[in-house]
């Protein structure tokens, strides 16, 4: 069975990428790390050189942090090229550190046969601490179709998108749902007439009020 491919037709802004969990990070995987790079910086492999410039320990590099969103990136976006892939360091990494590398896809649109695909991506701690965040912008096919097209020498599938932005779709307001419709009177019994309502009764007329009699006079 060939590995799933990501294609643009399959894809909507909003969907969540599923996250990845590393384990936790230790000197071995730091000198490792040294050794693979070159970057032998006694902050990140000296405890001792560490401790004098106030560190409670070595710490990871930062590049290791993108490495992993990296990993994140590339194994949910099979088939795709990424053109553009940055990040931002908030925390730094500490031996003992597990990160969990999440992210979703916050953009879309196709245009002339070129179809791309943004994401942010970010890590967090085994605290729940933003770590590093970034961003990448993906090139894919619209589908297999249009794959197999190209690569056939033919032209690309065009349907053109207009950028969704996942901010936009925050920023709308909510669908008001239609009012409903009043309930009808309910029919009269068979067999009994419906009762007539009663007349109002007449604003009765205010009653003049009687004349006092003049106090008769005292004799002398």
């Amino acid at each position: 069975m060939p590995p799933r491919k990501l294609y643009f037709e399959n894809v909507r802004v909003g969907d969540e990428i599923p996250a990845m969990a590393k384990a936790p990070v230790d000197r071995v995987q730091l000198a490792r790390y040294a050794g693979a790079t070159g970057d032998f910086h006694p902050l990140h492999v000296d405890e001792a050189f560490a401790k004098t410039l106030g560190m409670p320990s070595v710490y990871a590099p930062s590049p290791l942090g993108q490495g992993f969103l990296g990993q994140l990136i590339t194994d949910w976006a099979r088939g795709a090229q990424i053109k553009k892939f940055s990040t931002k360091f908030i925390r730094l990494i500490w031996p003992g550190d597990t990160l969990v590398c999440k992210g979703r896809v916050s953009d879309r649109h196709g245009e002339n046969g070129k179809y791309a695909i943004e994401l942010d991506v970010w890590a967090e701690n085994q605290k729940g601490e933003l770590v590093l965040k970034g961003n990448t912008t993906l090139s894919v096919f619209y589908s297999s179709e249009d794959e197999n097209r190209q690569k056939a020498g033919q032209p690309p599938v065009v349907v053109n998108v207009p950028r969704e932005n996942i901010l936009e779709r925050a920023a709308e307001p909510p669908k008001k749902s239609a009012p409903k419709p009043a309930k009808p009177a309910k029919p009269a019994k068979p067999g009994k007439p419906a009762k007539a309502q009663k007349p109002a009764k007449a604003a009765t007329k205010p009653k003049p009020a009687k004349p006092k009699p003049a106090p008769k006079k005292k004799k002398r």
